[in-house]
């Protein structure tokens, strides 16, 4: 795994948004955005570099997205 400084702060922000998501779908009962928190917050320990994590992070956003818009 890559620990460099650009692989740790895309870890942080990619982890936060998750972690913004799932306190918002839980607070609320939100499906969508539960789940999409809670892939957020795991998958960026398994990715080791950070084009996987950021093209991961916007496919995972891009779904919650099109969940949403099909009135999830």
């Amino acid at each position: 795994m890559d620990f460099s400084a650009g692989y740790l702060f895309a870890s942080l922000v990619v982890s936060s948004v998750g972690l913004g998501l799932f306190l918002y779908g839980k607070k609320q009962a939100r499906a969508p955005q539960l789940t999409a928190g809670v892939l957020l917050m795991g998958f960026p320990c398994l990715v080791t570099g950070v084009g996987w994590m950021l093209g991961i992070a916007t496919t995972v956003l891009a779904g919650l997205w099109f969940a949403c818009r099909q009135g999830w």
